[in-house]
């Protein structure tokens, strides 16, 4: 393998491990991003969308009469004009216990027979202004007969439950099962101690910066669709098999995009209907959703409930671990959707630790609900919640320190590579080391004194490690495009795409620091399909392994063609041609050329190269929280975040920082705060801001951040991934704090979140 040489890099400033300041954020700041949103076309359309206000029921009838007599209004579709485009559903290979495969209930553009969800588009309108679509919408009259619904995942897998399918029994798509039920039972047999713990996983709303919106051109038999994506060229995979025509006859442009966590990855129902109508009304079509709407048309995320189970011996060894229990899917399949709870959180069970055996049993239901997807992390954060929630509270049980327990678990280096029983082999890390790290960073032998203080203030104080170690999506086939312009500029093209990561400076730093290039004249495009000749997208913490290193491999091919084209200028052999900090020079002599230069000369450097997939990677770290708790109100706060983090190199420790940071807010927005609530109807009780908790600065405490890297053996950057980190790290350190908080005073455990009312009940009931 090429390994990549950072000791020569050490002293460049703008070079891999550099903290090189974000190239994207100026234009940003200063307003001049281009969203979905900002797309406008003379002469432009605009679509609103009709949406069920029943979780469940039949559709009877839909009268737009009214609606399309009203000023502006061009036309109105239903799901019969929609019937010619082909339904969607989840594309996970996965199998039942019993080997056969999963149940996969279609989706439709617009739902014609019933609806299943509050929110459940039935019908759109098409008018000349944003405000006449909207109001029209509201004209549309939807006669629907109600039927009995299920929102709750432990209810609807009941015999009798309603049926959100009426050929999917029990409502389950998916029972999952992984491990040897046998095995595991004896295990547990024989164990000098069990751990149990019942944990729910709250479902969150995932609400991005930007709203999702679209733009749809129909012009010369083409689709033009502007959409704030993942991917580019996986949405116009998504889109040519929804609208049926061949992918070289759409085009995707995403520019900007304000956030995603993994819900904008879907071709969702509004873009079928804004495409469909530029097609048939030959104008450009314009769908911009509200924050309000986005409640029940954005997909959520989250949602498990599952029993978890360690056996132990008696010295505190683990014996297995069991995790069984329910995952609410929706109202329709995702694509990623039966995925999350059942095979990424088998995958993060083990965590950092030996740990003989494992068992998962994951029943995905159906229900009458917003269809949930990958939230940042899609398992990682969850499996690695249960498995750090079981440690701390069998050390508990169990009168062992529970630094003592990690470490009497801990798989150690001389151990890796280490076949894990999830399946997965960790080639790097050092867990006991950076548990160690942690602690000294975070001052843990002084938590008796500052516990001290906070009582003396009248508040519980608590602190709770999470130790965890995810698996990255494996990184698939990804383009590394250089290409030198006509102006003295590098384009660099790949198939990923930046919404919010800083893509445009990681990637320019490999190939400044690979190819001597100034980091200024190196520009990125990621947002063009017409552009791409492939791409797999951002996803799964991958875009480094996989683009970074396609850009690392096509620089090594463009050293290569300079060093031939050199040749030639400098009258030399190619192989007395030297490259060295972008200069090409005749070994022994004073003869040379600068790259840039020697591009300027008409030499044909151009690369284009596809890194074939990378295997995944195992970031791993330790959080560790401490959160103060006011007795009289129940209101916790954190008031110390600290994390010692394994990301292997280090392309931008400034970015890879501010991700981790980024994640533990979000963490401490689902521990704390953001939780999901539907009542018995299926009516979305949390629907706005002013219901819905989201995340403040006042939330935020400082999240002190260190890095002590492994470099990942199986790619030459030694890179892992690192932008769903901060939410497994998060979970599972800040509800251990808020748990041994109110643990020290008698109280009992509290599920996510942990807000002000359930702590007082709980505080209340102790008493």
């Amino acid at each position: 393998m090429n390994e990549f040489n950072l000791q020569s890099l050490a002293t460049m400033k703008f070079g891999v491990g550099q903290s090189v300041p974000r190239s994207e954020d100026p234009a940003l700041l200063r307003g001049e991003g281009i969203y979905t949103a900002d797309v406008a076309y003379a002469n432009q359309l605009h679509l609103a969308m009709v949406r069920s206000t029943h979780a469940h029921g039949v559709i009877k009838a839909i009268d737009a009469s009214q609606a399309r007599a009203m000023p502006g209004v061009v036309a109105v579709y239903t799901g019969a004009d929609m019937a010619a485009y082909q339904p969607q559903t989840s594309k996970v290979p996965l199998k039942n216990a019993d080997g056969s495969p999963m149940l996969k209930p279609l989706r439709p553009a617009l739902a014609s027979d019933k609806v299943r969800y509050v929110g459940d588009p039935v019908a759109c309108v098409v008018a000349e202004t944003e405000d006449q679509a909207r109001a029209a919408a509201e004209a549309v009259m939807v006669e629907i007969d109600p039927l009995p619904c299920v929102v709750d995942s432990r209810e609807a897998v009941k015999a009798g439950a309603p049926l959100v399918y009426d050929d999917v029994p029990n409502n389950v798509v998916l029972d999952y099962h992984y491990g040897d039920a046998a095995l595991v039972a004896g295990a547990f047999a024989s164990a000098a101690h069990v751990t149990r713990l019942h944990l729910i996983n709250n479902r969150l709303v995932v609400n991005p910066m930007e709203p999702r919106a679209c733009v749809a051109v129909f012009e010369d038999g083409r689709f033009t669709l502007h959409l704030p994506v993942q991917s580019v060229m996986g949405m116009r995979a998504a889109a040519s098999e929804v609208l049926g025509v061949p992918p070289e006859q759409i085009r995707i442009l995403a520019k900007n995009v304000g956030g995603s966590f993994g819900m904008k990855t879907a071709f969702f129902p509004e873009y079928i209907c804004v495409a469909h109508a530029a097609r048939a009304l030959l104008r450009p079509i314009k769908w911009v959703d509200d924050r309000s709407e986005s409640f029940v048309s954005d997909h959520h995320g989250r949602d498990h409930e599952f029993a978890c189970e360690l056996a132990l011996d008696a010295e505190g060894h683990f014996l297995a671990l069991r995790v069984t229990g329910t995952a609410n899917v929706g109202a329709y399949l995702t694509g990623f959707g039966p995925l999350i709870p059942a095979l990424n959180v088998m995958k993060h069970l083990v965590g950092t630790y030996r740990t003989p055996l494992i068992e998962v049993r994951t029943k995905c239901a159906l229900s009458n609900t917003v269809p949930v997807t990958a939230y940042r992390g899609a398992g990682r954060p969850e499996g690695n919640y249960y498995l750090e929630r079981l440690v701390d509270t069998a050390a508990r049980e169990m009168k062992i320190d529970p630094v003592d327990l990690r470490r009497r678990n801990h798989i150690a280096p001389e151990q890796l590579p280490y076949s894990a029983p999830s399946g997965s082999v960790y080639d790097s890390g050092d867990f006991a080391a950076l548990l160690d790290e942690a602690l000294e960073k975070a001052d843990y032998k002084g938590f008796a004194a500052r516990e001290r203080d906070s009582a003396a203030r009248g508040l519980w104080r608590g602190i709770g490690i999470g130790q965890f170690l995810e698996v990255t999506a494996p990184g698939a086939n990804e383009l590394g495009d250089i290409r030198f312009e006509p102006d003295g500029t590098v384009l660099l093209s790949t198939g990923t795409h930046d919404h919010g990561q800083g893509h445009g400076t990681s990637f320019a730093q490999v190939v400044s620091a690979k190819l001597g290039i100034p980091f200024g004249k190196i520009r990125l495009m990621q947002t063009d399909s017409d552009a791409l000749p492939m791409g797999n997208g951002t996803g799964g913490s991958k875009s480094i392994m996989a683009s970074g290193n396609a850009f690392n491999e096509a620089a090594d091919l463009v050293i290569e063609k300079a060093r031939a084209a050199a040749a030639d200028v400098l009258e030399a052999a190619v192989g007395d041609i030297e490259f060295v900090d972008g200069k090409l020079t005749v070994a022994g002599t004073d003869k040379s050329i600068g790259l840039l230069d020697l591009a300027a000369s008409g030499a044909s450097l151009n690369v284009s190269h596809v890194h074939k997939l990378s295997p995944s990677t195992y970031p791993n770290g330790v959080h560790i929280a401490e959160v103060e708790v006011d007795s009289e109100t129940g209101e916790a706060k954190v008031v110390l975040y600290t994390s010692v983090n394994d990301f292997g190199t280090l392309v931008n420790p400034m970015i890879v920082a501010g991700q981790v940071q980024g994640g533990v807010v979000q963490g401490i927005g689902q521990c704390f705060l953001e939780n999901t609530i539907y009542t018995d109807d299926g009516q979305l009780a949390t629907g706005s801001f002013m219901d819905y908790a989201m995340p403040r600065a006042e939330h935020a405490p400082h999240v002190h951040f260190y890095s002590k890297p492994s470099p990942a053996r199986t790619n030459a950057l030694g890179v892992k991934g690192c932008g769903e980190a901060g939410c497994a790290g998060a979970l599972a350190s800040v509800m251990n704090a808020l748990t041994d908080a109110l643990a020290r005073h008698g109280v009992g455990a509290v599920d996510m979140p942990g807000t002000p009312l359930r702590l007082f009940e709980a505080i209340r009931a102790a008493k």
